[in-house]
């Protein structure tokens, strides 16, 4: 696991500055403690920051082919690199190390661009061909990997793995987006392909960017095909079929020449890793689960009997979070605003880790494909009532609009009202999401700069790509292109980072993916529950009460935080006058909520969250403080 940067100028004589590229990879250094490489050439350069999983003395970057005509930076993990090794070597390539970075420079020799199709795993990779001047940028089909590029018109293109190295060239510009800051305040993320800088993108999942002859172009290479027509009569056959992916997938991430565990929380995703760990492993896996000292917040006793149940190593942690020093550091990781608190226990579980592993296997993308979030039921009620209702369900959604949303079910009743699309994509609204709430929080003048922004015009897009007609593989579909990439698999992939941790996502395996896509809803929602088939393949592996559970997210006492040992922070982020001075807020709305979250009578937990990692923001990478490794040290 790694980070790379680079910068291609269209002008072969336009040098690129050797300081700038150190800088920039020197950004990510957290990515790659154990070794850094640079290749530089006119109009090129290429850095990387290693942390060494596979082939510990032979695959330090960048690497070349045997006449260093092709160059690859590499961030990720290949699985299948044997079998793509051996394809290549039947073409007549030879190999001089034993790495997974190889098969990107000789399968660019034998396919080109379209090599990126042949690999399984999570990746982000840049490919130099000095013959044709030409940059491929390529990203894995999820996203587990992260890429950020920004391009200079008529000069060039600059990328790295994460925008805080784009920010140490000069000729990247800085100004921030008022749209973007609309769609985190309403999702707490920014979709992709947008980030918070006007002129920074992030490349999207399953696509790959080739710069060439002045121009740039992206193309997808790769889709889930949900085609809505799985026969709920072959739940056998499913499940077999299910069991062997998930046991193959497992055994692929366990490839590693470093120590290496897994994510323990007590849900069903992780005990499934843990449970496939124990059958593919010559040995009892080891196993990290952390809880907060607060029993609401805490799962470890679910954890531990998971463990003891498959015979794993168990390593239980307990935290008190130091949340003040945390909170700007995770703000620095994250790079633009970002407000998914579960942040801060992947933070600790990954810290945790770190202690004993150099990668962790996680289980993160189990509730994408198979149903387990509560708005994938909530979709299920609201397509039947659909189907019951009629032509009556717009009226019962208009009407539904009187109800306050303390009433259970109202916010439901008035997704009736909307379209499938609509009703689906504010589903994943969080934060200030009520148009009153923006009303009264926003000035007068940014109001204006975003009354016409939408932040769920991705989410109906992406709703429409999905060939199947059935509304919850759509939802799903939606999920996975959205809130699982931009949210779930940016703060794995972040927090892991920040501790030097490579984390594996099994359930994320594309084949894996391929065939859930083909699974009908129905085995995958049923009598009210997700997962179900999930579940099934985990029947006789985990006890039967983990199962039964209810889902409980990862979370942390942030309410409580911000009454505690947060409130002197919120109180000079909020109401220092800096906050105000931006011109994105009503000084006194952000008061208000402060003040009654405080004296505790509302619960603004969410909204004060957004607010102080946004402000954090500002004053770490917009305010610039001098050097950014200080940033977050110096950013209250």
């Amino acid at each position: 696991m790694c980070g790379i940067a680079g910068r291609f100028n269209y002008d072969p004589l336009r040098p690129v500055d050797r300081d700038v590229i150190e800088a920039m990879t020197d950004a990510v250094s957290h990515r790659g403690p154990d070794a850094a490489g640079y290749h530089l050439a006119p109009g090129i350069g290429l850095g990387h920051r290693r942390l060494s999983i596979i082939d510990l003395s032979t695959g330090d970057q960048p690497l070349a082919n045997e006449d260093d005509s092709v160059w690859t930076v590499f961030n990720g993990e290949i699985y299948n690199f044997a079998e793509v090794r051996a394809e290549l070597v039947a073409h007549g390539h030879r190999f001089r190390t034993n790495s997974d970075t190889e098969v990107i420079v000789h399968g660019y020799e034998q396919w080109g661009e379209r090599a990126v199709e042949k690999f399984r795993g999570m990746f982000a990779y840049a490919v130099w061909d000095a013959t044709a001047r030409r940059l491929v940028l390529a990203r894995d089909r999820v996203g587990v990997k992260p890429l950020y590029y920004a391009e200079l018109p008529g000069r060039g293109i600059v990328f790295g793995s994460e925008l805080k190295s784009l920010l140490e060239d000069p000729d990247v510009p800085r100004e921030w987006r008022p749209d973007a800051i609309d769609a985190y305040l309403t999702l707490l993320y920014i979709p992709a392909p947008a980030t918070i800088y006007k002129g920074i993108h992030k490349l999207e999942p399953g696509h790959v960017l080739v710069a060439e002859k002045g121009a740039v172009r992206t193309s997808r290479y790769w889709d889930l095909e949900f085609t809505g027509d799985g026969d709920p009569r072959r739940e056998q056959e499913y499940l077999e079929e299910l069991d062997a992916l998930l046991r193959e997938s497992v055994a692929l991430r366990q490839i590693a020449d470093v120590p290496l565990g897994a994510f323990l929380s007590g849900g069903i995703d992780s005990s499934a890793v843990a449970a496939y760990m124990v059958e593919t492993s010559p040995r009892p896996p080891l196993t990290i689960s952390v809880g907060f000292d607060h029993a609401k917040y805490d799962e470890l006793a679910h954890a531990r009997r998971v463990a003891e149940h498959l015979g794993c190593e168990f390593h239980p942690r307990t935290v008190t979070p130091d949340i003040v020093t945390l909170l700007p550091k995770l703000a620095w990781h994250f790079d633009e605003p970002f407000a998914d608190s579960s942040a801060v226990p992947t933070y600790y579980v990954s810290k945790a880790a770190r202690e004993l592993v150099t990668v962790a296997l996680s289980g993160d993308g189990g509730d994408e494909l198979w149903a387990g979030y509560t708005r994938h039921r909530v979709e299920s009620w609201e397509q039947n009532a659909r189907t019951a209702l009629g032509p009556a369900a717009g009226i019962a959604g208009t009407l539904a609009r009187a109800l306050p949303l303390s009433v259970k079910g109202a916010r439901s009743l008035r997704h009736l009202a909307s379209r499938p699309d609509q009703a689906y994509a504010i589903k994943h609204a969080y934060g200030m999401f009520e148009p009153d709430a923006k009303t009264r929080l926003y000035s007068g003048d940014f109001a204006a700069s975003v009354k016409h922004a939408d932040p769920f015009a991705m989410f109906r897009q992406v709703y429409a790509r999905c060939a199947s007609r059935d509304p919850l593989d759509r939802g799903l579909y939606t999920d996975v292109h959205t809130y699982m990439v931009d949210d779930i698999l940016t703060k794995v992939d972040r927090m892991s980072m920040a501790v030097s941790l490579e984390a594996r996502e099994p359930l994320l395996d594309h084949r894996l993916l391929e065939f859930a896509a083909r699974v009908p809803t129905s085995l995958k929602l049923k009598d009210g529950r997700g997962k179900y088939l999930l579940r099934k393949a985990l029947e006789r592996k985990v006890p039967r009460e983990i199962l039964e559970r209810g889902k409980q997210g990862f979370e942390a006492p942030i309410a409580e935080w911000l009454r505690g040992p947060l409130a002197p922070m919120a109180e000079s982020l909020l109401a220092d006058g800096r906050l105000r001075d931006r011109g994105v807020f009503d000084g006194r709305e952000v008061s208000r909520l402060w003040t009654e979250h405080r004296d505790n009578r509302a619960d603004h937990r969410h909204r004060l969250w957004q607010l102080m990692m946004l402000e954090l923001w500002f004053r770490q990478f917009i305010d610039q403080a001098p050097a950014p490794q200080a940033r977050y040290a110096e950013a209250i």
